[in-house]
């Protein structure tokens, strides 16, 4: 197999997967009994992990290990990223310096120090005496280090930056409107290291609960053999269809990405058998490696993982996880969808060839991946009936049910031992034979029991997902002890005690695979915690929305657009976890305050979900594209290039995030059933038409005017309610004498919304803030206290106290000077209006593609050209 790199060499399989362990393993491997001593070291540190995800976890771990478990993750990342990344390129590969064994062993020591001197920080009501302040420096130096090292130089770039303006924030050299008066050392080491402001906050908190559990599952999952399953069932499926190799690319990526929390493992691991065969059907070196990259990406926005971004959302925006995963799976979903069409297209427009001879139907293949999508789901809601029966009917049901589930499991896996294993082809061979689903599919379907037992658990039972997680590992323990002597037995082999040792090695070197995938995620959570304890510390958060506001001069949509734009910059050289904890932590603050002075009310999941969008494209845009560069080492393509057509096929992934914040029933926020499907289906039209006038083809070469026309059309379908707000507004204005009377006599699901105008607290220049009054199916009469609203109407104003500690608007009314000569008042108010059903204008945005369509296929038809 050849690839190549920026000079154009080709690159051999070994140096591949040198750079897929550089980027995320470590590229460090050595031998003899230190290779042991670490791989010990790993998987000491998995089995922590599983022991302290499960039910059982009071019992097996004393109290002060459990409380102190961040500091134990730490301390275990840190010790291990010292030994497997190598400090610079020219540093030894298969023995560890001396210098790096010192730095591995204090800093893991430093990460411990809490759990150590545990007594002594609580008697100092965690602030830092003159020992603690150089230990917490050293250990965060160590840190930076170990960052440097797992994930390259913008982490820890952009970590010193921060601390730097902890320090110095109040130098003349720091531009006058983010400066700061600075804090001393002990300060800062305090809220760094000492409490959980910083390094042990929230993002390393998350990455201990959860997060390891998830990275071994993927990890243990692709062990047993499911990636190349996946993978295989992608290309049975989608092969011989026209592009089909790219085709499957996107759905294997999309398989692979559900569990994987790193898109260049994604794109190396999936590209080196998809890439080559997209070039034999006609795809360019820069085209196939566009494909993979954005295909991998778009894994990292794809639940239930989403990197590993999934679970600290739900910390940081304070909803369950079960809810996080609901709103992302629409935008993800259709996400995808659009790019199987631009392959498509690509195809189409290009007349690429098929691979092989047998002819498929595309319909009987999307129909039969719907079907089989549609069935597990069905699945994973309707185990929940019979599992329900048997725990009030039986009394050791727990039992019982893990036996129902390892009979099903060696049911499985006995349909499994009747064809052979299946081993990973050659996309360079010179006949390729694609397989058969009808053939294949047996062979893995053991495969998706454990992701059935960890949806069950997440979305039937609603468990955490570390517990949820902790239940699905432990079932592929089972398996990747069992599955191979199982098989020897079933087919009537011989050698089932090798088979069980083989089980046995590959369980051991998957809890290793677990833990060094994990030394990035880990410290990558540590040293965003500097930037979050920076945030907190300082008060930045609140300069760049002043910074943002100035730039977009209070024009809603060029706000966005700047936003996007900083995310972008900050998400660049990043993994994904760091990648949201720093733009959600920065950014997400301003599009809802911004948003509020302008009228723009948006949940804040919407919000996150935004600056995550724009965050995780840095993996796909040049000049950073970390993703576009691993791909362009196994196409042989340019790099810059691949980065370049890989944004322009992710288009629709940097166009979903702008409509889903005006238009949150993408999000499936407060939809029925049958709303949910509305959306679906439009959503996917929508998507597939803005991708047909991207890509300048719908049913045959589209004119420039069709192209405009099908945006047009994409947009109305996107966003029916602009233009129903225009014809029947959604809001009518009321007296301000009048509000009390409104809020009474509002209907359950009614809005109120009120412009809050008043000085601002630090600047005192007058600023309005957007508040909504959402009425429930509680007692209008008393919204007004249930919110904290005290209005006096005097002299044609609606003056407005100060709302009481702990209502709702008293944080976002906080920043208002309620004491000074300019009194805050009510400006104006807006009660929601009846207006017609918005997906009325769906009607004649699909006539005007049906006119465009038929146009199309007239053309088509006088030109011969396939459709």
């Amino acid at each position: 197999m050849t690839n190549t790199n920026e000079t154009g060499r080709a690159l051999s399989e070994e140096e591949l997967q040198d750079l897929v362990s550089s980027a995320d393993a470590g590229a460090r491997n050595p031998v003899g009994p230190i290779g042991t001593f670490l791989a010990v070291v790993a998987i000491i540190w998995s089995v922590f992990q599983v022991v302290l995800a499960s039910p059982l976890s009071n019992y097996l771990l004393p109290g002060d290990v459990i409380n102190n478990s961040r500091q134990i993750h730490l301390a275990f990342a840190i010790f291990l990223a010292f030994m497997a990344y190598p400090a610079l390129k020219s540093s030894p590969r298969h023995r560890i310096p001396i210098q790096d064994w010192v730095m591995g062993v204090v800093g893991a020591f430093i990460a411990m120090y809490g759990y150590f001197f545990y007594d002594k920080i609580v008697n100092s009501g965690g602030l830092a005496d003159d020992t603690d302040k150089w230990v917490a420096l050293a250990g965060l130096i160590l840190l930076f280090e170990g960052a440097r090292r797992a994930l390259g130089p913008a982490m820890a770039i952009i970590a010193c930056i921060f601390l730097a303006y902890v320090f110095f924030g109040s130098s003349s050299w720091v531009p006058e409107v983010i400066q700061w008066k600075g804090a001393s050392l002990k300060k800062a080491m305090s809220h760094m290291w000492i409490t959980t402001e910083g390094v042990f906050g929230i993002a390393l908190g998350v990455s201990t609960k959860f997060v390891f559990l998830f990275v071994l599952f993927g990890a243990l999952l692709d062990k047993a053999g499911a990636g190349n399953y996946f993978i295989k069932m992608a290309f049975g499926a989608l092969g011989h269809l026209k592009g089909g190799p790219a085709k499957a690319a996107v759905v294997g990526s999309a398989a692979t990405g559900l569990i994987s929390g790193s898109s260049i493992a994604n794109v190396v691991t999936t590209g080196t058998f998809t890439i080559p065969l997209m070039k034999r059907v006609g795809f360019s070196s820069e085209q196939a490696g566009a494909v993979e990259v954005a295909s991998s990406v778009n894994g990292q926005i794809m639940p239930p993982v989403m990197g590993a971004a999934a679970f600290l959302m739900v910390e940081y925006v304070g909803i369950s996880y079960v809810e996080v995963i609901t709103h992302a799976f629409l935008p993800a979903t259709i996400s995808y969808i659009a790019l199987v069409y631009i392959v498509h297209l690509e195809a189409v427009k290009r007349n690429m060839p098929v691979l092989g001879n047998r002819v498929v139907s595309m319909g009987k293949t999307v129909g039969g991946m719907a079907a089989f999508f549609i069935g597990f789901a069905a699945l994973c809601y309707g185990v929940q009936y019979p599992v329900r029966a048997i725990t009030s009917i039986l009394p050791a049901s727990g039992l019982v049910l893990s036996l129902l589930v390892f009979l099903a499991y060696v049911g499985l896996l006995y349909l499994a031992a009747q064809g052979p294993d299946l081993e990973p082809d050659d996309p360079n061979a010179p006949d390729i034979e694609l397989p058969v689903v009808g053939e294949i599919y047996k062979t893995g379907l053991y495969y998706l029991l454990p992701i059935i037992v960890l949806v069950y658990f997440l979305m039937i039972e609603q468990k955490s997902p570390g517990l949820s997680a902790f239940w699905a590992t432990t079932l592929l323990f089972a398996i990747l002890l069992t599955q191979k002597p199982l098989k020897a037995m079933f087919r009537g082999e011989n050698d089932r005690v090798e088979r069980f040792k083989d089980g046995v090695v590959d369980l051991l070197q998957g809890l290793v695979d677990g833990a060094r995938n994990m030394i990035g995620i880990g410290l990558a959570t540590a040293t965003a915690g500097v930037i979050v304890g920076t945030v907190t510390l300082t008060g930045v958060g609140q300069v760049m929305a002043d910074l943002v506001e100035f730039l977009s001069g209070g024009y809603l949509v060029l706000m966005l657009m700047l936003v996007a734009l900083l995310s972008l910059i900050l998400g660049m050289g990043l993994p994904t976890t760091a990648n949201y904890i720093v733009v959600s932590s920065l950014m997400a603050g301003v599009i809802v305050e911004l948003g509020a002075q302008s009228g723009l009310i948006v949940p804040l999941i919407a919000v996150h979900l935004f600056v995550f969008y724009f965050g995780i494209m840095a993996d796909v845009t040049p000049p950073v594209g970390l993703a576009s560069f691993a791909a362009a080492a196994v196409s042989g393509g340019d790099a810059i290039r691949t980065g370049f057509i890989a944004f322009f096929y992710s288009l629709r992934t940097v166009a979903l995030p702008f409509v889903f914040i005006f238009n949150t029933d993408l999000l499936l926020i407060d939809v029925t059933w049958t709303q949910g499907i509305l959306v679906f289906v439009f959503a996917s039209i929508a998507i597939l038409v803005f991708t047909a006038g991207t890509m300048g083809w719908f049913l045959t070469k589209s004119r420039f005017y069709e192209s405009i026309a099908l945006i047009a059309v994409a947009f109305v379908l996107f966003r029916p309610d602009y233009f129903m707000d225009r014809l029947y507004p959604p809001f009518e204005s009321v007296e301000l004498a009048n509000f009390e009377q409104a809020v009474q006599t509002a209907e359950t699901n009614d809005e109120i919304r009120i412009i809050v105008t008043g000085p601002d607290f630090d600047t005192f220049e007058t600023k309005d803030t957007t508040l909504v009054i959402a009425v429930d199916d509680g007692d209008p009469a008393g919204l007004m206290d249930t919110f904290g609203l005290v209005t006096i109407f005097e002299d044609g104003q609606l003056l407005l106290e100060e709302p009481p500690f702990g209502t709702p608007f008293a944080r976002t009314l906080g920043g208002y000077d309620f004491y000074g000569d300019e009194l805050v008042r009510i400006t104006e108010i807006k009660a929601s209006a009846s207006q017609p059903a918005k997906e009325l204008i769906f009607i004649p945005a699909m006539l005007l593609l049906l006119i465009i369509a038929g146009l199309q296929k007239a053309r088509a038809g006088k030109q011969g050209v396939p459709a």
